[in-house]
């Protein structure tokens, strides 16, 4: 049997927003299934601070996957604004996936979230991720879970896979799930597109991702990034080209921007190596990356700091 064709009634195409707890693995799971790295990864919670959209092509089908901050209780001006992204996201797609870590028991966080989707009219898949962090008996009860979950808050569900995003099991059963509850319809984006984000929005992303990983106080949601000047040096032959990225890491407060630079520069100095590591691998070319720290205070509750930063 033939596979459909973009101008047959079987192709599929259509909008997915990722949703879960903070840290469900919800920017794994896009990394995974666009096969690059369009999402910082951190284990702290709230990692993603924007709409991400990763464009996977199957043969049958395009799903265009949107990653949405984790819903949370909101501490600041910065919080109340991720949940109105997120919840926004849910009334502009065809489907939700919702991702339900296995090593984490169903709590309030998730009874909450399971009835704002409900109330919002979503479809959801439940993706059951890290599974590869327990064993096939905790998988089974977090998928009883799921499935309990889902008919005491009236969400429609039209199915429940269990994934490694980490190891990619599963990931093509995910994508088939996926694709076979999306609308009939051509394509929206080329197939060489993964993403419709900015170099300048991937490398802000990678910037971030590994300030996060080098600080290991609790600073997370202390920290942005802008990209103050991006582009090729001029005087580079074309055969040698050299990609010049001028950017600043904002922190709150005094105290943060020493945790940040570190003992005599030596945080970020590991910061900006793995960040050029991780854009030279995205883009393909040679990087200088100079990085600066600067203190905006108190920018997660001010409007105005809030907007210069992109939020």
């Amino acid at each position: 049997m033939n596979e459909p064709t973009e101008s047959d009634s079987g192709f599929r195409c259509g909008f997915v927003a990722l949703a879960g707890r903070p840290n469900a693995g919800k920017s794994t799971l896009l990394n995974r299934m666009v096969g690059r790295h369009l999402a910082a990864v951190s284990p702290h919670p709230q990692t993603t601070r924007a709409r991400i959209r990763g464009v996977v092509n199957e043969d049958h089908a395009q799903i265009i996957v949107v990653d949405t901050p984790g819903m949370h209780r909101p501490r600041t001006l910065l919080g109340e604004r991720l949940n109105e992204v997120t919840a926004g996201a849910w009334s502009e797609v065809d489907l939700v996936c919702w991702c339900l870590a296995a090593d984490e028991r169903v709590g309030p966080g998730d009874r909450h979230l399971a009835g704002a989707l409900a109330a919002a009219g979503a479809k959801a898949v439940v993706a059951v991720t890290k599974v590869d962090r327990v064993g096939r008996e905790r998988v089974v009860e977090q998928l009883a879970a799921a499935q309990a979950l889902t008919r005491e808050a009236g969400l429609e569900s039209v199915g429940f896979v269990p994934v490694s995003a980490l190891t990619g099991w599963q990931m093509g059963e995910l994508a088939d799930v996926l694709a076979d509850a999306l609308p009939p319809g051509p394509r929206l984006f080329d197939t060489d597109d993964v993403t419709d984000q900015s170099d300048e929005d991937l490398v802000a992303e990678l910037i971030r991702e590994a300030a996060l990983a080098e600080v290991r106080e609790e600073l997370p949601h202390s920290i942005a990034v802008t990209i103050d000047e991006m582009g090729f040096r001029a005087e580079r032959p074309a055969e040698r080209p050299l990609l010049d990225i001028h950017a600043t890491i904002h922190v709150e407060r005094a105290s943060q921007k020493g945790i940040v630079i570190g003992h005599r520069g030596a945080h970020l100095r590991e910061t900006g190596t793995a960040a050029r590591q991780g854009i030279e691998r995205l883009l393909g070319v040679p990087v200088y990356l100079n990085l600066h720290v600067r203190v905006a205070r108190e920018w997660q509750r001010d409007p105005k700091q809030l907007g210069r930063l992109g939020f």
